[in-house]
This record gives C-alpha cells, sequence and structure tokens, in this order.
C-alpha cells in the first residue's frame, strides 16, 4: 500500500505544469487512499454536467475533485465490505445512457466530437462511471441502514424548526378519468400493415437498410433518429408482445412478422443478443384516428358525463365499467403520480403526465366534471377522456395532520445525509490524501482533506 501510494505522490510532484495549461496531457490532482484523481477525470466530469445542465455550487475544479475524492472513499469501503453490483445492471443503464446522449446530441459522430473520443472510449468511461455510481449508493445504504421513524420522531423535528424553514407544499390536486379509444377502420390497420410488409420487402430485396426505413418513416420518436435502435433491454423491460417475437429472432438480416402491441403495429430487426439480453432496432407505425370516429367518442363522453351530473351513475362506476384505462379503472379512475406513488400531484407534476388533463383541471372546481376533450396517451394513441377533479389542497406550510408522509420522508432523508456526512468525516481521518498544491486552495466542504 505504502509503496503505491508514494510512488503516486512521486507522480504527483514530477507533474510541473500547472492547472490550466493547453499543453498538459494528464497529471494527477489528487491522491485519495492508494487511487488517483487525474485532471482528465475532472474535465470528464465538467463535461457531462456541462451537457446535462447540472451546476456546481462553487468552482467545479474544487467541487469535482471533492466530489471524486468522496466516491473513492465509498468505493474503498465497498471493496472491503465485498460489495458489488451486478453486470446487467451495468449494461442496462449503460444502453439508455448512450442511447440518450445520441438522441440529443443527434449522431454518434456529434457525441465522439463532443467527448473528444471514439465510442468504445465513450462506452468504457461511463460504464466505469455508471458502476462506481451505483456501488456507491449500495454503500451508502449500507452505511444508512434501515432508518426506523415514528409520528413521534416528526413531531419533534418539525418542532424544533424555525417557522421560516418548514417546508412549503404547493397546491395539489387529485384527479379521476374516464377515457375511450376511438374506434380505427379496418381498412386503416390494413393500410398500415401493408406499408410494413413493404418495408420488410424492401430490405429482404437489399433495395434499402431496414435503418435508413425507420429513420424515415418509424412513429417512435424516442428511436426514429437511431435507426429504430433500442440498444439493449431484458424481456422485462420490453412489452409482452414485442418480447415474445424479439427473443425469437435468429437471424439479423431478416425482419420479423408484424406485431401489435398497446403502442401500435412494429416490424423488428434483430442487432445482437447477450445472454438474456437482445438489442433490436424497430418500425412503429400507428394506424390513425378519423375525424368522425374521434367525434363519436367525445360525443359519448358528453352523454356520459351529463348522466354522471345527473346522478344516473356516478363517476366512479363510469370509469369502473366504461373506461378503457387500464391503469386506473380498477381504482375508480384516480390518477396515480408516478413521482409519488400517491394520487396527489402538484399542477407540475400533472402536465408532466398530460399537459391536456392539467389544463382541464386548471379551470374545475373539486367534484365538477370537465368537457370531453382528446389527448395522446402514455402510449402514443389519441383518445378522448373526462375528467373530475376530486380534491385540491392549496398551498400551505406542511403540518403533521396533512403531510405525514411527506415530512417523514424528509426526516428519514435528514437523518440518512447526517448519518453519510459523520461516516465522511470519520473516514476522512483514516485515509491517506494528498492535493496537487495547485488544486489544494478550495473552500471544501468536508475541510479534513488538508491538514495542517
Amino acid at each position: 500500500m505504502c509503496a503505491k501510494v508514494c510512488a503516486l505522490w512521486v507522480l504527483l510532484l514530477a507533474s510541473v505544469s500547472v492547472f490550466g495549461q493547453n499543453n498538459v496531457i494528464d497529471e494527477v490532482v489528487w491522491v485519495v487512499g492508494d487511487e488517483a484523481i487525474l485532471k482528465s477525470d475532472v474535465e470528464s466530469e465538467r463535461l457531462n454536467a456541462q451537457y446535462e445542465g447540472r451546476k456546481f455550487d462553487g468552482d467545479p475544479y474544487c467541487v469535482i475533485p471533492e466530489q471524486l475524492a468522496v466516491q473513492k472513499l465509498f468505493l474503498h469501503q465497498a471493496e472491503i465490505d465485498s460489495i458489488d453490483v451486478a453486470e446487467s445492471e451495468v449494461l442496462t443503464e449503460l444502453e439508455w445512457r448512450i442511447n440518450y446522449i445520441i438522441d440529443q446530441i443527434g449522431s454518434k459522430e456529434k457525441m465522439e466530437e463532443y467527448y473528444n473520443k471514439t465510442s468504445t472510449q465513450i462506452r468504457e468511461m461511463l460504464r466505469e462511471n455508471i458502476r462506481n455510481e451505483k456501488t456507491v449508493r449500495k454503500m451508502q445504504q449500507e452505511i444508512i441502514g434501515d432508518i426506523k421513524i415514528v409520528p413521534a420522531d416528526v413531531r419533534r423535528y418539525f418542532k424544533n424548526l424555525p417557522q421560516d424553514s418548514i417546508p412549503y407544499i404547493p397546491t395539489q390536486v387529485e384527479v379521476q378519468i374516464v377515457t375511450l379509444e376511438p374506434k380505427i377502420p379496418q381498412e386503416e390497420i390494413e393500410r398500415v400493415k401493408k406499408a410494413l410488409r413493404d418495408y420488410t420487402d424492401q430490405v429482404t430485396k437489399g433495395e434499402i437498410s431496414f435503418s435508413t426505413l425507420a429513420r424515415l418513416y418509424s412513429e417512435d420518436e424516442g428511436t426514429r433518429r437511431r435507426g429504430g435502435e433500442l440498444g439493449f433491454m431484458g424481456r422485462g423491460q420490453l412489452v409482452p408482445e414485442y418480447a415474445n417475437v424479439a427473443f425469437n429472432l435468429q437471424d439479423p438480416a431478416k425482419v420479423s412478422k408484424i406485431v401489435e402491441s398497446e403502442f401500435g403495429f412494429h416490424i423488428i430487426q434483430l442487432i445482437e443478443k447477450r445472454g438474456d439480453r437482445i438489442n433490436t432496432r424497430h418500425i412503429l407505425m400507428k394506424p390513425k384516428v378519423e375525424e368522425k370516429e374521434l367525434e363519436a367518442s367525445l360525443l359519448r363522453l358528453d352523454s356520459i358525463a351529463k348522466d354522471i351530473r345527473n346522478a344516473k351513475f356516478s363517476f366512479e362506476e363510469a370509469a369502473t365499467f366504461i373506461s378503457q384505462d387500464k391503469d386506473t379503472k380498477n381504482n375508480n379512475g384516480l390518477m396515480a403520480n408516478p413521482n409519488s406513488g400517491t394520487a396527489r400531484f402538484e399542477m407540475q407534476e400533472l402536465a408532466q403526465v398530460s399537459q391536456e388533463v392539467a389544463k382541464m383541471v386548471e379551470g374545475l372546481n373539486v367534484g365538477e366534471i370537465s368537457e370531453p376533450f382528446s389527448m395522446i396517451n402514455s402510449k402514443g394513441k389519441e383518445i378522448c377522456a373526462i375528467v373530475k377533479l376530486k380534491a385540491r389542497i392549496d398551498g400551505h406550510k406542511a403540518t403533521i395532520a396533512e403531510d405525514y408522509q411527506r415530512l417523514k420522508s424528509i426526516v428519514q432523508a435528514k437523518l440518512g445525509e447526517e448519518k453519510i456526512e459523520k461516516w465522511i468525516v470519520e473516514k476522512q481521518k483514516s485515509t491517506y490524501v494528498r492535493i496537487n498544491e495547485n488544486w489544494v486552495k478550495c473552500d471544501f466542504k468536508y475541510p479534513g482533506w488538508v491538514r495542517k
């Protein structure tokens, strides 16, 4: 250990170039334990943050090395405690992140230009970053453990908070929904299937590549710019109809039969299989709703809303027996907030789920039912809906009676944060740390890095 640390520190001292000179290829800027933090590590993280729009609370060249140093404390402890992350977890996150970056930047070539690395180098860099991130989170959970919170703990914590520190809870709403899917004429379905069969023929005959057709015609905006490529995914990450066909494909030169799912109609091409994960590309087409069918569904919902207002049946009964929204019909039509798992939405959260629903709810009083409207659902399909404002909780300072679950989460998070910070401070005391003199003049969050 000593020999390795000393060798690293010799390398640190031997780097005569100061930070900021453009002719420096790389240099060691920190040593934590027997691990070095390189200038290139700091620059890579700064570029990632810049691209993702993340801001630093202070000078990035002070904040980033300290963050990396803290990470190395966790990673070292994780190694001692034999905490590991499954390779499948890392690869799943890696494929998602690579695809996201390419989708945002526009192409693999632009990604390489942005990072000044080859795609293989970027992949390895991200793979290591993701593994470290997941290992650190697991280590932190081990340190925090299972924090038991009882109502008395929550009351005690908030009793001692100054009034201006009590959390403000924005206005929240609870919303019920009934939806209908306009009927799609068989002729429209046949039109879509014919187009997909034509694309299959063109690929089979070698007239055009599948990826080019996907860029031109696929209606999956998330994959279209990547030539329809989804990235490596496990069976559980794909809708069953898609997965059943995709995982039976053997020949990358062939195109699947037409597959119908809740998103529309697909044709699929295999790219590569790796164990229990698969990378495919697809072309998605969605049958178009005719105006007359849309009007028919809106008229039916208008009639349903009038019957509810006239007490012929309740909104809950309409949601259970009429609605075609499988996510809400078994819960009396009550929409669930994917962020909190509760039925309460802040208005901006509701808008993230559906701008159309949020717009309708904004003008309703509690108990009122909206006029029928059309919207695009989470599957990308055009549907018709009516909504009811079940409850509105006006913005207020948090109280135990009204907001116990949220306050409990705040207390748990605070106690967990305190345990982590105490662990870091203690770990600093027993860890070898040296910092390049050009990187030491910082206002660190944990001053223990620099020993007097």
